[in-house]
């Protein structure tokens, strides 16, 4: 179930893709499912097409979903690829971070500003 927060500072293509990217990433949404066409998904939300159009673009550029023309949309086997390559990239990013020294609590910070997330306290 997706739900949008109108009084969230989060943009509501950024509120929809990140839900639909947790959905297809916990399994929730599995390979193959068909997505709702970006007219229908716009109407059930009260958003404009636009807006939901943006948020399958993001997640197709990201490999979650892809679209097959008049087929429709439907979540990528790519998906899980994104998550091995995010895993590979986590498995880096902690080498670096060991070798230079650098504590793991800092090391989640700079992840954290990288992904536009600030640090909790």
């Amino acid at each position: 179930m997706i739900v949008i927060d109108a009084a969230s500072p989060t943009p509501p293509y950024e509120q929809l893709r990140a839900q639909l990217a947790k959905q297809i990433q916990d399994r929730s949404l599995a390979v193959g499912t068909r997505l709702p066409t970006v007219r229908r998904l716009a109407a059930d939300l009260g958003l404009a097409v636009n807006t939901v159009g943006r948020a399958y673009r993001e997640l197709e550029e990201a490999g979650l979903i892809e679209t097959r023309g008049r087929a429709g949309s439907f979540v990528s086997a790519g998906g899980e690829q994104a998550l091995e390559q995010a895993r590979r990239a986590a498995h880096d990013y902690a080498t670096v971070v060991t070798r230079a020294g650098i504590d793991p609590a800092e090391a989640v910070r700079i992840v954290q500003a990288a992904l536009g997330h600030p640090s909790t306290p």
